[in-house]
């Protein structure tokens, strides 16, 4: 019996080069082809496959919230995340999902046909480099307060709508973006939302 894979990613083109690149293979079967987040759960409800390949970042919901939901619905899928986001945070955030497998795009053919076979015989496949830099990778100092206040900064923000959307006064936001750049040894709010995103503390 081959084994059936829903494939979740969004560009086209990599999606058609993934389902004739698994399907080459005598023992794999692309089930189910889905270019947004939100269609995962629905399908694999309706295809049932032994595990979904999924990349991060999708429309309607991200793939790894989806991911999360698809092991509540249908836990005996298994779930390998296939990304472009090499980032330490990124795969924290995905083994706190559970996922099964996490590989990025670039690694050779052969290592993601070996990660399917071995996500589904049970085991926990992880891209080595990353796993060490998420294993040595440190644990963000801001509190949740400031980490909200500074995601919102990103997100283009003023002080005044902040302090309004968090019911505080524009001189308590003040005050957390100081004592974030002063946690973040950064030059300004500009470079503390820069070294911030680089560490996916604002996930």
């Amino acid at each position: 019996m081959a084994i059936r894979i829903l494939l979740a990613e969004d560009m086209h083109m990599v999606r058609g080069a993934l389902v004739a690149l698994l399907n080459l293979e005598n023992d794999l079967e692309v089930v189910c082809e889905v270019g947004r987040g939100d269609e995962i759960v629905p399908r694999a409800l309706e295809f049932r496959p032994d595990i979904a390949i999924i990349d991060i970042d999708l429309p309607g919901i991200d793939g790894l919230t989806a991911a999360a939901r698809l092991r509540e619905s249908l836990p005996e899928c298994r779930t390998l995340i296939l990304t472009n986001l090499g980032r330490p945070g990124t795969l924290r955030r995905a083994l706190s999902a559970h996922v099964s497998g996490y590989l990025l795009k670039d690694a050779p053919p052969q290592e993601l046909a070996a990660a399917v076979r071995r996500v589904v015989a049970g085991h926990r496949v992880i891209d080595p480099q990353l796993a060490l830099s998420a294993w040595d990778g440190a644990d963000s100092p801001l509190t949740e307060r400031e980490t909200e206040v500074l995601r919102l900064v990103a997100q283009g923000w003023e002080p005044s709508e902040i302090a309004k959307e968090l019911h505080l006064s524009a001189g308590t936001v003040r005050n957390y973006l100081t004592t974030v750049v002063s946690k973040l040894n950064a030059r300004n709010r500009v470079d503390a939302i820069r070294i911030a995103q680089a560490s996916d503390w604002l996930l």
